[in-house]
């Protein structure tokens, strides 16, 4: 009738609007498990590699997969915390779906979000094959040699977790329904772009917490893993923030550390 107010579409049970936050969930699980046997079986082939054995200069086939390996690692170490972002865009999309609104396949939003990590794995890639080209890095252990480059990596990390971008980036990660209020975009290019501008949040807030994987050893997985807890706990628990700035001082401490006793980690 003419004048009277728009009456919300009959919606599924509870029951079917569980089953797509499950799939979803599970899916994402899947991805991140896959990544880590994956990272798993290269630690366990160049753990079983003779530590002084001389390796050839990388070619382009090695650099590529290279690049594979940060992409499974970035994957694998971001989607857990990114969980959060994604569940409550597949939400918000099913409500529009209910109310005859556009919407799209949450897995857009997703493929946005990595690829901006996967930018992130290209430079990881790159800095890889300079440090080694420049005999930086211990190619097995895929960490840095210098002292000096280790503790300056770490006190730089450290510092910038105190900055004000670290926070600002923080902010938007700790809030996914307000992210996706404020920036919603209609359509397939819509949804990739706001998982790209949620991943290039995450990439501002986590970037050099990566970088510190060439300190610690990209290799060492208990690292891998520890780096990935510290980015789940930033972003979830809600002191996050105050774990994020406590988290930069023990960095800058180890940093002078290192520099102090001369020995990388």
């Amino acid at each position: 009738m003419p004048g009277e107010p728009d009456r919300p579409l009959p919606g599924p049970s509870p029951g079917l609007l569980r089953r797509p936050r499950l799939l979803i969930g599970t899916a994402l699980a899947a991805i991140v498990g896959l990544s880590w046997l994956y990272l798993a079986g290269i630690a366990r082939d160049m753990a079983a590699m003779d530590p002084d054995m001389t390796m050839p200069p990388m070619g382009a086939r090695d650099l590529a997969l290279l690049l594979v390996m940060w992409c499974v690692m970035m994957a694998g170490m971001m989607l857990p915390s990114a969980a959060p972002m994604i569940l409550t865009f597949a939400a918000i999309n099913r409500r529009r779906r209910q109310r005859g609104q556009p919407y799209v396949p949450t897995a857009l939003f997703t493929a946005g979000y990595l690829a901006a990590w996967g930018g992130f794995s290209i430079a990881a890639t790159l800095a890889h094959w300079g440090l080694e080209r420049l005999a930086l890095l211990a190619p097995m252990a895929m960490k840095v040699t210098s002292p000096l480059l280790a503790g300056s990596l770490l006190i730089a990390a450290g510092l910038y977790q105190l900055t004000p971008l670290k926070q600002v980036c923080l902010v938007h990660c700790r809030s996914p329904f307000d992210f996706l209020v404020n920036r919603w975009r209609d359509g397939v290019g819509g949804a990739w772009r706001m998982g790209w501008s949620h991943g290039l949040y995450c990439l501002g807030c986590c970037w050099i917490l990566m970088a510190l994987l060439f300190v610690v050893g990209a290799m060492d997985l208990l690292w891998v893993a520890g780096f990935a807890a510290l980015v789940l706990v930033e972003k979830l628990v809600p002191a996050g923030l105050w774990i994020a700035r406590a988290g930069g001082v023990a960095l800058v401490a180890w940093g002078v550390w290192v520099l102090g006793v001369g020995l990388a980690p």
